[in-house]
């Protein structure tokens, strides 16, 4: 009789047959820098989370290369919004400057993917331009997206990770990008991403309020719809996305199997702040073995079909998967 149970007896007969696993390989931290501060800044909703200076900026980078990290993905905090963004855009605005700065720090070692969106440069904090209804203009944005390709290319990023949910926005700026000579920039495209509750934590990290209370339900895609979800991944790719995202990661495990099911690009998955600030707040009360949790949170994602998940967890999973832990 076949007994399950003879491969669970040790933890060397336990790894042999392991399904899935988890290693550094497979994380992607997500960092926030900030113009205009001396010292980094904590997130409360985040904890042990913080916005960067671009000099610690640099310096967490550097740590992480050196916990074997392959990749960042960096979100931008300004000092000025305006209705179209423009620091998005700024040569010299604060994801730029950073990327010049880790590219100098760490050259090669770590894969440097900028959010590509408006959100956080915007004064009405949309994703978008804004038409003259207070609705988002699709094809208006769809330039702006091209433009903030172009100068997040030439700051040094190796993929850009547009995330505004626009119509047409992959091939936007794939056309922008090899009409600039860029044509080795790859595009990590958020191409499922659902209108969650659980971003609470990240606009707090970026300083974004949508103005008049409003939601991003109409470019988002709601939480009821699955095959509407493969629509928009084929989309992306017919359009030219060299890698696409499942946004958030564990309520969505379906999702994120069916889009591995369907494609032969890498699937990322964003385990998302309000998933991490949950997980954060149960261990601190003592209700949850945080690291048990964080191992078996990440390796669920990378199961369902994630090749790289992005998380807060990064880092600290990072020094405990190099000092040998679960």
């Amino acid at each position: 009789m076949h007994r399950p149970r003879r491969w669970r007896r040790t933890p060397a007969l336990r790894r042999l047959v392991a399904e899935a696993r988890l290693s550094v390989d497979d994380l992607v931290a997500p960092l926030f820098v900030r113009e205009g501060i001396e010292a980094p800044v904590p997130i409360p909703s985040l904890p042990g989370v913080v916005q960067h200076t671009t000099g610690s900026l640099v310096e967490e980078a550097r740590r992480l290369a050196g916990l074997g990290v392959p990749a960042v993905m960096l979100f931008g905090v300004p000092e000025r919004k305006d209705p179209s963004g423009s620091g998005a855009s700024d040569p010299e605005g604060i994801v730029q400057v950073a990327l010049r700065a880790l590219r100098r720090a760490v050259g090669d070692e770590l894969v440097l993917i900028p959010d590509l969106c408006l959100d956080e440069y915007t004064d009405h904090g949309h994703c978008g331009l804004l038409d003259g209804r207070g609705g988002v203009d699709n094809d208006a944005t769809l330039g702006r997206y091209g433009e903030v390709a172009v100068v997040q290319a030439e700051a040094g990023a190796d993929l850009v990770a547009p995330s505004g949910m626009m119509d047409g926005q992959v091939g936007a700026i794939r056309a922008a990008l090899d009409g600039a000579g860029f044509g080795e920039v790859g595009i990590l495209a958020y191409a499922v991403k659902y209108a969650s509750a659980l971003y609470g934590p990240f606009r707090d990290a970026v300083d974004v309020t949508i103005a008049g209370g409003g939601d991003r339900l109409g470019y988002q895609q709601g939480p009821a719809n699955a095959r509407e979800a493969l629509r928009e991944v084929r989309l992306d790719l017919a359009e030219g996305a060299d890698a696409v995202m499942v946004k958030p990661a564990l309520p969505y495990l379906d999702i994120l199997a069916a889009v591995r099911a369907e494609v032969d690009v890498p699937v990322a998955a964003y385990h998302v702040s309000g998933e991490y600030a949950m997980l954060a707040a149960a261990a601190a009360n003592g209700w949850i073995d945080r690291v048990a949790v964080a191992h078996e949170t990440l390796l669920s994602i990378r199961r369902a079909g994630a090749d790289f998940v992005l998380t807060y967890l990064a880092g600290e999973v990072a020094e405990t998967l190099a000092g040998g832990g679960r």
